[in-house]
C-alpha cells in the first residue's frame, strides 16, 4: 500500500462510498421533485396576480439577479444546516415567480397551454435521457465544467443584450445554445454525484434545478416563438 501511494503520489482516490454516493443522488432525485412545487406556485402566482407584467426589463432584470445570486449565496451558505432545504425552496418560488413573465405570455397564444406541456414534457425527456447516460458513462468528465461555465457566461452576457435588442433571430439563437449547453450541464452534475465529486445532495439539487429551468424555459421560449407565428 505504501508503495502504491509513493509511485502514484498525485493520484486522487474517491473519499465517499458507493452507498453513501448513491444516498447522495437519491436524496438529489427528491429534493429536485419536491422544488417543482413551488416553481409551479410561484409561476401561478406571477401569472394571476400579473407580478411579472408590472416590471419594465430593465426593472425585471435586476430583481432577477439580485433575488437569484442573493438565493445562491444563502443556500450555499446553509446547505450543510436544517436551514439549506427551505432555503432552496424559496428558491424555487423565487425562479417560478419570475418565469411567469414568458408562461404569461405563451398562455395568450390560443394553444398557450398545449405549448407549456409540450415544453415540459420535452425537458423532462432530456433530463431522463442525461440520468441514464450518466450511469452508464465512464470517463472522467471534469474537464467539461470549465467550458460549459464559459459558455454559460457568454449566454448570460447575449440574453441580458437581447433584453435591449429584441431580436427574434438572436432569441432563437441564443435558445438553441442554452438548450445544449444545460442538457450537458445536467450530464456534468449528476455524474460529478455519482462519482463521488459532489457529496452535498443540496448543492447538487441546485446545479441541476437551474439547468432544468433554463432547458425549459429556452424550450418555452422557442415553442412561443413559433407558435405565434402559426397563429
Amino acid at each position: 500500500m505504501n508503495q502504491d501511494i509513493q509511485q502514484y503520489p498525485f493520484e486522487t482516490f474517491p473519499t465517499t462510498t458507493p452507498a453513501e454516493r448513491n444516498r447522495v443522488l437519491r436524496n438529489t432525485y427528491w429534493l429536485l421533485a419536491l422544488s417543482m412545487v413551488p416553481t409551479v406556485l410561484g409561476a401561478w402566482i406571477g401569472v394571476s396576480s400579473g407580478f411579472s407584467r408590472a416590471l419594465t426589463p430593465g426593472i425585471g432584470l435586476i430583481v432577477f439577479l439580485v433575488g437569484a445570486f442573493g438565493f445562491m449565496y444563502a443556500i450555499e451558505k446553509t446547505k450543510n444546516s436544517a436551514a439549506g432545504v427551505p432555503m432552496l425552496l424559496g428558491f424555487t418560488f423565487f425562479m417560478g415567480l419570475m418565469l411567469s413573465r414568458l408562461v404569461g405570455s405563451v398562455l395568450g397564444l390560443t394553444n398557450g397551454a398545449n405549448l407549456i406541456m409540450t415544453a415540459f414534457a420535452g425537458t423532462g425527456g432530456i433530463f431522463f435521457g442525461m440520468a441514464m447516460l450518466s450511469s452508464v458513462i465512464k470517463r472522467d468528465l471534469g474537464s467539461m465544467g470549465k467550458f460549459l461555465f464559459i459558455g454559460m457566461m457568454l449566454l448570460l452576457v447575449a440574453g441580458i443584450a437581447n433584453i435591449f435588442l429584441q431580436s427574434s433571430a438572436l432569441m432563437i439563437t441564443l435558445s438553441v445554445l442554452a438548450i445544449g449547453i444545460f442538457s450537458a450541464f445536467i450530464l456534468y452534475d449528476l455524474k460529478r454525484v455519482q462519482d463521488g465529486e459532489e457529496t452535498n445532495y443540496i448543492s447538487a439539487t441546485l446545479g441541476v434545478y437551474l439547468s432544468l429551468y433554463n432547458v425549459f424555459q429556452s424550450l418555452l421560449a422557442l415553442l412561443g416563438i413559433f407558435g405565434s407565428r402559426d397563429d
